[in-house]
């Protein structure tokens, strides 16, 4: 069973009926005692919260949020001065793009985060005369 079907099954029970029929329980059920039917409600929500936690956690990049080595610092460094676009970047660091102009910041290379362009490519600095 899935988190999504023990959820449907929990649900169907919170709402007084049962999970395979629809039919409604009778008054005396223990499922319709209010203590009971607070309880599927918040186990329903815990399902969500977990699946939902679990999609977002797999929407980021492998290194999102975890910390920066000085190697890798160099390594962003030299491919921003190369000019490797954005994509490129969030690809080899397995960082989002805001990861890797956070980190730009951080280092200096840039000022501000909109420094990006969002089409893709970075922004090089400008050679010193």
């Amino acid at each position: 069973m899935t988190p999504h079907e023990a959820q449907r099954v929990i649900d169907a029970l919170a709402d007084g009926a049962d999970p395979d029929t629809g039919e409604l329980f009778p008054e005396e059920s223990i499922l319709l005692k209010p203590a009971v039917i607070r309880a599927l409600f918040l186990a329903s929500r815990a399902l969500e919260a977990a699946r939902n936690t679990a999609a977002a956690a797999r929407e980021q990049p492998a290194q999102a949020g975890k910390p920066w080595s000085k190697e890798e610092d160099q390594r962003l460094l030299d491919a921003f001065d190369r000019g490797d676009d954005l994509a490129a970047l969030t690809a080899s660091h397995a960082r989002s793009k805001g990861g890797i102009a956070s980190r730009l910041v951080h280092l200096g290379r840039i000022k501000e985060r909109a420094e990006i362009r969002t089409r893709g490519k970075v922004e090089a600095p400008a050679a010193a005369p």
